[in-house]
This record gives C-alpha cells, sequence and structure tokens, in this order.
C-alpha cells in the first residue's frame, strides 16, 4: 500500500510527465528513490503512465525493481521482454527471489535463463524450483554460512574475514557436518564475546528452531511470530541435512501477501489484482463472482416467489422481509470472520471445535432474543399487528441461530474439501441467511396469516 510519500512522488513525477520535462523524474527512478519505493511509484501508476516510468528506469535498475513489484505487474513487464533482456535483468537475483520469477516464465526462458548462470547458482536456483512456492522450500535462500564443531573461535573469525560481505540478516551460523547434516547454531552475539580459543562445539547451541522443507509457508510465519526469529535454517525432514535459510524478510512478505489474500478474496478478487489494470482484464475478473452472485440472488428470489399469494395477502411482509435476511447476513459474517482467522492461526481443531460451535450457537440465541424483541416493538407499533410481530421475531431467532451454525461450520468444510474458506465462504454464508431468512419469515407468515 502506498504511504504518504509515495502518493507525493506520483505527484511529482506525473507532473512532470505531463510537463515533457522527464530530468526530475529520471533521476527520482535512477538513484533517488530506493528500490521499493520506485516499485510502489509503478503499482500506484495507471497503464500508459507506468509504461512510461518503466522506459525512464535504466536498465542497470530494472532487475531490482521487479523483485519488488507484486505479480501481476511483474509478469506484465517480463512478457515483453526478450529472453536476453530477462537474462540481463535476473542477473542479480538472490536465488530465492529468482526461483520465484522463474516459476511464472515459458519453460524456454527459463532455461535460458539458467543456461546463463554459473554451475554452481544453478544448482541452488534448481534445487529451490523442485519445491512448491507455498512451501518452506520455495521461501528458502540457500545463501548460508556453515562452519564444522572442532574449529576454534579465532579460525571463524579469520574464515569470515574471507567474505567481503555477509549474507543479509545473518544473526547466526550454522554449524554441520561433514555430511552437510545440521548439528547446531552459533550466534553472532556468542561469537563475539567468547574466547577465540574455544571451540564452536563448546559454546554452539543444539536447542534451536528448525523448519523441514515441506512445511507450509503459513505456518513457517506462525513459528517466526511465536519464537521472534530474524532467521532459520530450513532441513531435510527425513535425512537433517540443512538445505538453506529462511530470513524474516521473507516471512514479512509472506504475512503481507496472506492479509492482502484474505481481504481481496472476501470480495472474490485475486490477490494479485492490478489496481490500475487495463479495463477488459478487470471487467473479467470481476465478472465471474459478480455471475456466481447472480445465480444466488436467483435462488433467493425463487424463495420468495414460492410465496407470492401470501405477499399479495399482506403487504407489510414485503417491506419487513428483508430485515430478516439482513440481521442474518451480519451476524454470519461476525462469526465466519472469526473462525476463518483462527484457522489462519491454527487456533481451531477437533478438540476445541464443540465448544467453539456451542459458544456461537449461544450467542446467535441471546443475540436473537434481544434483537426479535426489539425488531418486534417496532414492527408492533408500526403495523399495528401483533401476529406480524411475533412472525418476524421467531424468523430472526431462527436466521441468527442458522448463521452462527452456517458461520461456524462452513469454513471448517470448505478447508477439508481443499477450498479456500476466504474466497468461497461468504458468497455460500450470504445465500444461506438470505434464503432461511426469507423462508422462515414467509413460511411463517404463511402459517399464521393466510
Amino acid at each position: 500500500m502506498p504511504d504518504k510519500n509515495t502518493l507525493a512522488h506520483l505527484q511529482t513525477v506525473t507532473e512532470s510527465l505531463e510537463s515533457g520535462a522527464t530530468l526530475q523524474t529520471r533521476y527520482l527512478l535512477n538513484g533517488a528513490l530506493p528500490a521499493q519505493e520506485v516499485a510502489s511509484l509503478l503499482e500506484s501508476s495507471p497503464p500508459k503512465e507506468r509504461k512510461q516510468l518503466w522506459e525512464l528506469i535504466e536498465d542497470k535498475n530494472q532487475g531490482e525493481v521487479l523483485q519488488y513489484l507484486n505479480e501481476d505487474i511483474r509478469l506484465q513487464f517480463l512478457e515483453n521482454m526478450s529472453t536476453h533482456r530477462v537474462v540481463a535483468v535476473s542477473e542479480h537475483f538472490e536465488s530465492d527471489d529468482l526461483a520465484d520469477l522463474l516459476q511464472h516464465l515459458p519453460d524456454k526462458v527459463v532455461s535460458e535463463v539458467l543456461l546463463s548462470m554459473s554451475p554452481q547458482d544453478r544448482l541452488r536456483v534448481e534445487a529451490l524450483l523442485s519445491y512448491s512456492e507455498d512451501s518452506a522450500g520455495g521461501l528458502m535462500n540457500t545463501d548460508t554460512i556453515t562452519i564444522r564443531p572442532n574449529v576454534t573461535l579465532d579460525r571463524v573469525f579469520r574464515y569470515l574475514r574471507q567474505y567481503k560481505q555477509i549474507p543479509d540478516m545473518t544473526d547466526s551460523l550454522l554449524v554441520v557436518s561433514r555430511s552437510n547434516r545440521l548439528l547446531g547454531i552459533l550466534p553472532l552475539a556468542k561469537l563475539l564475546v567468547c574466547d577465540p580459543k574455544t571451540t564452536v562445539r563448546d559454546i554452539m547451541e543444539t536447542d534451536h528452531t528448525t523448519i523441514h522443507s515441506n512445511t507450509s509457508v503459513s505456518e513457517v510465519a506462525q513459528v517466526f511470530e511465536k519464537m521472534d526469529l530474524v532467521s532459520a535454517p530450513v532441513i531435510d525432514r527425513s535425512t537433517g541435512k540443512l538445505l538453506g535459510r529462511i530470513t524474516i524478510d521473507d516471512v514479512v512478505d509472506v504475512i503481507r501477501d496472506e492479509a492482502e489474500h484474505s481481504m481481496l478474496s472476501m470480495a472474490g478478487l485475486d490477490d494479485d489484482e492490478d489496481t490500475f489494470s487495463p479495463i477488459m482484464k478487470t471487467t473479467r475478473r470481476r465478472a465471474v463472482w459478480l455471475g456466481i452472485n447472480l445465480i444466488t440472488a436467483f435462488i433467493a428470489s425463487y424463495v420468495i416467489g414460492l410465496f407470492q399469494n401470501t405477499l399479495n395477502q399482506v403487504v407489510a411482509l414485503a417491506v419487513l422481509m428483508p430485515i430478516v435476511a439482513s440481521m442474518g447476513g451480519i451476524a454470519g459474517s461476525q462469526v465466519l470472520t472469526l473462525v476463518i482467522r483462527g484457522i489462519a492461526l491454527d487456533q481451531i481443531g477437533s478438540a476445541n471445535m464443540r465448544w467453539l460451535l456451542n459458544r456461537e450457537l449461544i450467542v446467535g440465541l441471546l443475540n436473537g432474543l434481544l434483537w426479535s424483541a426489539i425488531i418486534a416493538i417496532l414492527t408492533a407499533v408500526w403495523f399495528d399487528n401483533i401476529k406480524i410481530a411475533y412472525i418476524i421475531a421467531g424468523a430472526t431467532i431462527i436466521n441468527l441461530l442458522i448463521a452462527a451454525l452456517t458461520g461456524t461450520l462452513l469454513p471448517i468444510f470448505l478447508k477439508k474439501l481443499g477450498i479456500d474458506p476466504a474466497l468461497a465462504a461468504s458468497v455460500i454464508l450470504t445465500t444461506v441467511t438470505d434464503v432461511v431468512g426469507f423462508l422462515a419469515f414467509l413460511g411463517l407468515a404463511t402459517i399464521f396469516l393466510v
């Protein structure tokens, strides 16, 4: 999300593009602003201006900017590049970032990029490509510093001085055996204060957090949050061999992406949705969910049509029935949001599911009794009809109970089916509360009024 500085810079570059004075913009894009800020500028620009800004970025800087763009916009630029150009801009990518990039490119381009790399770097990237991008193996970086347990700290210092720059986010060195099996870690804080004659084995930590390569990125994020980690080694589950490490900057990206995914999925939007994507592309993406919504609306309308005779005889019902559906929809959404959050945090399982369901049903009943009484009183005063007041009160209680039941169980059920609850649950919930609300209200009216 662009901050105030980004929006201020956006105003500056927009004005310079309109006036034709691009010198200041070129300066901003090629050194005055960090690559993250330039990427944010591109994401905040409409397509025409975005293309102009991209052309003003020097070739040597385009690769770094690409790393910070969202997937949708990054692919837009890459699709218009020649294979030779893709090779050039990806030259300085970290191995994990390059693997993420290659997963979305044609096989021919991937082969060209891999062939352009040194054998050692190629093996690193190919190893990362073998893992799912949603796993710890796909998230990790193979750029690590490893040491043996039997060397002295003085020797470790001499070894580190050979590096021109140690990898970013290095808070500890990884202690491995000759077969590359992870034995422990040596925090840099210990390395700096202990006697140089001490061996690594004497002070290394064996009780530390490790992550298996097939762990999901969501679980990785939770581990980092609970343990306050800066980095963590990734190992092969079966052999215990060190594969790489995950750093906090990558985990922050995961947390941000998951938050955006949940927010946009609730509206039926893609989590890589470009705010300024072209008209037809945006139209196609949104049309799918509008079509699904239309189907659910027809289902609700069909239920209403079943009670046409009742509505013709008691006009007040047509005025009041949206209230029942609306109350159920809001109550269900509250429960749904809570449960989806609990699932995302791994807080809900078979051990506590019954308690949660009972709690939500009781809350639904109590809120149903409270608000049905208020609705009944207002209805009786408005239409001077005590029967309709009782009917809408009963329908409200029924719908709030069904909303609590559906909002609790639906995300769990969808998760078991392998369907993202954030994407599908809200549409289904709305249909259920609308249909049940209309059915309960008009059904009771048919029984007691007609």
